[in-house]
C-alpha cells in the first residue's frame, strides 16, 4: 500500500487508534489504552487540550510553516518525539525495534524504557542520534551504576528519570481484561490472542509473550507479585533529591525529570543541575486525582528557564501546537505511536509522523504562523459535547 493511500484510509490518529483496538487482544489494548480509577485524569486531559483554541487569521498570503525546533543544544526536523512505554513489546512485536528504527530515519528522539521489552544490548544496533533512556530508580546502587553503564555502552546520550511512579498504579480495567504481571497464558488469554491472529503470529515469531529483558539479570523469575504490578517494581525505589543529585554526578550526558506538575519543583530541580523537565501526569495511567497536565504547563514555564517537554493526552498536531504555544519545548508520545503499530505494523510509525506534520502544517496555515516561536498565546474555547 503505497503513502497517499494510508492517508486515504487512516487520515488521523483516531483512525489508527480503532484499527489498533481491532487488531490486538483484548487484554492487551486495555493495557495500552487504560488510564487507573474512573479515568477522571486521562478525560481532564482531552477536555483540558479542547478547550485551548487559536483565532484563525485572513488574508496574509502563502503559508510556508518551519516546524523545525532546537532542544538540547540539537536541531530538530519536528517538534516532537516517541516517548516510553513499558513493556512495548507486548503491543506488537518487535515495537521496540520498530520504534528505534523509525526515529532514527526520522531525525527523532526515542526513549526506551527499563521495564521495556527489549534491552538497551538488544537495540544498540538500530539506534540514532537521539537515543534516550528511561529509568525507573533502582534500590540499590549496584544496579544503578550497571544500568547507566549499560545504556551509555549502547549508544543513548540522554537519561530520563521517571519520577511520578512512587508505587504501583492499579489500572482496573487492565485487571479487568485479565492482564497478570508477568503474562500468564490462562484460558481465558488464549481465547483473546486466538481471535487477534496478525498478532498472535507475530509474538510466535518472537517465541512468545515478552518479558523485561533489561531487567533478567537482576531478577529471579518466580517472585510472586500483585496483579498489575511487574518484576520491575522489586527493584524500584521512591527518588529523593539526593536520587537526583547522585544521578546528575554519575550521568555525563543531557539529564531530565519525567513526571514533574508542581511550579515550586523548578528550582530545586534546576539547582540540582537537571537538563529539563518532562511535564506529565503520566497520561492518567497512575493518578487518578490529577489535574490535566496541559493546564499546569504555564506556571511551570513561568517558573524555571529549562527546557520543558510536554506529554499526556496529545492526539494529534494541534494538540501539539497547543503545548508548544504554552511554553513547552518539545512534545512526546507514547499511545499514539503504538497505536500506530498496532494499526499497520512497521510502517504505521512513519505514517503517525507524516499525519501529525500535516497537522501542525495545515493548523499553522489557518492561524498564519510560520515559526513555532510565533505562536499566539491560546484562547479559551468552548470543548465539544462528548455525546
Amino acid at each position: 500500500m503505497r503513502r497517499m493511500d494510508l492517508h486515504s484510509t487512516y487520515p488521523g490518529v483516531m483512525d489508527l487508534k480503532w484499527r489498533a483496538k481491532a487488531r490486538l487482544p483484548k487484554f492487551v489494548w486495555e493495557y495500552l489504552d487504560s488510564g487507573t480509577g474512573t479515568e477522571a485524569t486521562k478525560a481532564r486531559n482531552r477536555k483540558a487540550l479542547d478547550s485551548l483554541g487559536f483565532m484563525p487569521a485572513i488574508l496574509q498570503g502563502p503559508q510556508a510553516p518551519d516546524l523545525s525546533v532546537t532542544l538540547l543544544g540539537q536541531r530538530f526536523p519536528l517538534p516532537f518525539g516517541i516517548a516510553p512505554i513499558g513493556m512495548s513489546g507486548l503491543i506488537w512485536p518487535d515495537a521496540e525495534g520498530h520504534l528505534a528504527r523509525t526515529a532514527a530515519k526520522a531525525g527523532l528522539p526515542y526513549t526506551l524504557s527499563t521495564v521495556a521489552a527489549q534491552s538497551p544490548e538488544d537495540l544498540a544496533q538500530h539506534l540514532g542520534a537521539h537515543a534516550w533512556f528511561q529509568l525507573y530508580p533502582p534500590k540499590k546502587p549496584e544496579i544503578r551504576t550497571d544500568l547507566l553503564d549499560r545504556a551509555r555502552a549502547a549508544g543513548f546520550t540522554t537519561l530520563v528519570l521517571t519520577a511520578d511512579v512512587p508505587v504501583a498504579s492499579r489500572r482496573e480495567r487492565q485487571t479487568r481484561s485479565g492482564l497478570t504481571q508477568p503474562p500468564r497464558l490462562t484460558p481465558r488469554i488464549l481465547a483473546q490472542i486466538a481471535a487477534r491472529p496478525a498478532w498472535a503470529m507475530g509474538m510466535a515469531a518472537r517465541r512468545g509473550l515478552p518479558r523485561m529483558r533489561t531487567l533478567d539479570k537482576y531478577t529471579k523469575s518466580d517472585l510472586n507479585l500483585p496483579p498489575t504490578a511487574h518484576i520491575g517494581y522489586l527493584l524500584r525505589t521512591s527518588p529523593d533529591m539526593e536520587y537526583v543529585k547522585w544521578l546528575r554526578d554519575n550521568w555525563d550526558g543531557p539529564f531530565l525529570i519525567k513526571g514533574v506538575l508542581r511550579a515550586e519543583d523548578a528550582e530545586p530541580l534546576e539547582r540540582a543541575g537537571v537538563d529539563g523537565l518532562w511535564i506529565s501526569n503520566h497520561a492518567g495511567r497512575q493518578f487518578d486525582g490529577a489535574p490535566g497536565a496541559i493546564e499546569l504547563l504555564p506556571a511551570l514555564r513561568a517558573a524555571t528557564r529549562l527546557p520543558l517537554l510536554f506529554d499526556s493526552g496529545i492526539e494529534g498536531g494541534l494538540d501539539i501546537l497547543r503545548a508548544l504555544a504554552l511554553g513547552a519545548d518539545f512534545v512526546m508520545l507514547g499511545r499514539a505511536f503504538h497505536f500506530a503499530l498496532a494499526a499497520l505494523g512497521p510502517r504505521g510509525p512513519a505514517h503517525l509522523i507524516d499525519i501529525l506534520a500535516r497537522d501542525m502544517e495545515a493548523n499553522m496555515g489557518q492561524i498564519s504562523v510560520q515559526n513555532l516561536a510565533d505562536l499566539p498565546e491560546p484562547i479559551g474555547v468552548t470543548p465539544a459535547s462528548a455525546d
